[in-house]
């Protein structure tokens, strides 16, 4: 081990530095949110400001005494590493913990209930039931949203609310609802699961009030004047359109095309808005109560909130680099069939690319009590990333009053289907806009959203 490198991380999800052990309690924390969560390691003789080392006295002694209070104080029984490190003339004791099959784990001193700890950024923070529930579920092969509903049949499944949401990919059989998890056999008869219900249930808001999309318009930077709000109780699939709708609208961005049109242009790339709205519907934890997903529109940014804290071994870093962990299977299947989700891992890493191609900052993500922050800023930083081909094409769409697929197509020196793959890029970005009431529209033009120029 090479204290040098760990010294050079700040304290966060997996790294906590103390001085000493004066005061065991925050550390025996630590300890068992770590091993809540992705483990960590507690480096003792370690200012937490400032990282400096000030050593330890005694580093047998307290190598032993560390040993001897997580026996005595954490249960069930918790087996860290513990390593003493010299550091020029003195020593640092390290603590690792590994992400634990036995967790949750807790305080003895404080039960069960009160006791167990998980780690957000740089603190501990007691879990709630719901959350200790699903730590546990995480050890065993289950999901919340896979679990039965004993209590109701499979016609607590609106088959043609989910036959309308599958009619472009296929014609969905009533088979196909155990297929895809919303109905599963439970002491030999067909009853749905808490996802079926969450995605499709006739009466979804009476079993699980808090799924649904809550969206608010702020005048300013801050949430002291709401100036538009809407509750979206619709089934997740569509409420996920009524919410892009609603950041659409509530954009301040707007481009006249001729005399009495106008087209509304996105403030942030479309594909990253669908990509943050979808991960925020498939990863929230519906078993917190009280906690909606929200939406919130501000003149600088927009930023989607859904109850539930990073799966245990997952960090922020992970994130960004496209690793992934499913919370809610069913929903995860659903929409992937649907085509609402790609591959696992990749739609973070999408909605960078994408904020980085219509030069916006990325994405920013938190954890915010028991919930997870996506926050995509609309301010330009900088002039979008465009390849020879794109800038061609937005170079003469911007340059005219209107341009046709074909004339694009004949200027760019593309095949029309490949013309047809670039404009549907450039707008998803946001960089370009189509007025037209469909493809098949003889009048169907494409205009520049006229935002590439800003810095």
């Amino acid at each position: 081990m090479k204290l040098e490198e760990i010294l050079r991380r700040p304290e966060g999800k997996t790294i906590e530095y103390e001085r000493d052990l004066s005061s065991p309690a925050p550390a025996l924390r630590t300890l068992v949110a770590f091993a809540n969560a992705g483990g960590g390691r507690l480096v003792l003789g370690v200012e937490d400001g400032t990282r400096a080392v000030v050593g330890v006295e005694k580093p047998l002694d307290l190598e032993e005494r560390v040993a001897n209070l997580v026996a005595d104080s954490i249960e069930p029984r918790l087996l860290p590493e513990i390593e003493i490190v010299p550091w020029r003339k003195s020593y640092v004791v390290v603590v690792t913990v590994h992400p634990s099959a036995l967790r949750p784990h807790h305080l003895r001193s404080e039960g069960p209930s009160r006791g167990t700890y998980v780690r957000l950024g740089s603190t501990n923070r007691a879990a709630d039931a719901a959350l200790i529930a699903e730590l546990s579920r995480r050890i065993g092969a289950e999901g919340f949203d896979e679990e039965p509903l004993s209590d109701l049949d499979s016609e607590a499944i609106d088959f043609g609310a989910a036959s309308q949401c599958f009619a472009e990919q296929r014609a969905l059989r009533r088979k196909d609802l155990e297929t895809l998890g919303l109905v599963r056999r439970h002491q030999g008869r067909p009853v749905p699961t808490t996802g079926g219900v969450l995605l499709f249930g006739r009466k979804r808001l009476a079993r699980f009030p808090d799924a649904h999309i809550q969206a608010g318009r702020f005048a300013g930077t801050d949430r002291t004047r709401l100036a538009d709000r809407a509750e979206l109780t619709d089934y997740p699939v569509l409420a996920i359109e009524l919410a892009i709708s609603f950041v659409e609208r509530n954009t301040r961005l707007g481009m006249a095309v001729g005399r009495v049109r106008r087209q509304d242009l996105p403030a942030v790339p479309p594909a990253a808005l669908r990509e943050a709205l979808v991960n925020a519907v498939v990863h929230s934890d519906y078993a917190q109560r009280g906690a909606p997903i929200r939406v919130a529109v501000f003149d600088d940014r927009i930023e989607i909130e859904n109850p539930g804290i990073l799966l245990p071994g997952l960090t922020l870093d992970d994130l960004r680099d496209g690793v992934s962990r499913v919370r809610n299977r069913v929903m995860a299947r659903v929409f992937k069939e649907l085509g609402l989700v790609e591959q696992w891992g990749t739609g973070v890493q999408r909605m960078i690319a994408a904020c980085k191609a219509a030069g916006l900052p990325a994405p920013e993500f938190a954890e915010l009590g028991f919930r997870f922050r996506a926050t995509l800023r609309t301010e330009r930083i900088a002039r979008p990333v465009l390849d020879a081909v794109e800038d061609r094409i937005v170079e003469f769409v911007r340059s005219g009053a209107g341009r046709s697929t074909a004339e694009i197509a004949t200027h760019a020196g593309i095949s029309i289907r490949a013309t047809q793959h670039r404009l549907a890029a450039l707008a998803e970005r946001g960089l370009i806009v189509v007025v037209g009431s469909g493809p098949r529209d003889p009048r169907r033009r494409w205009f520049a959203a006229g935002r590439e120029e800003q810095p």
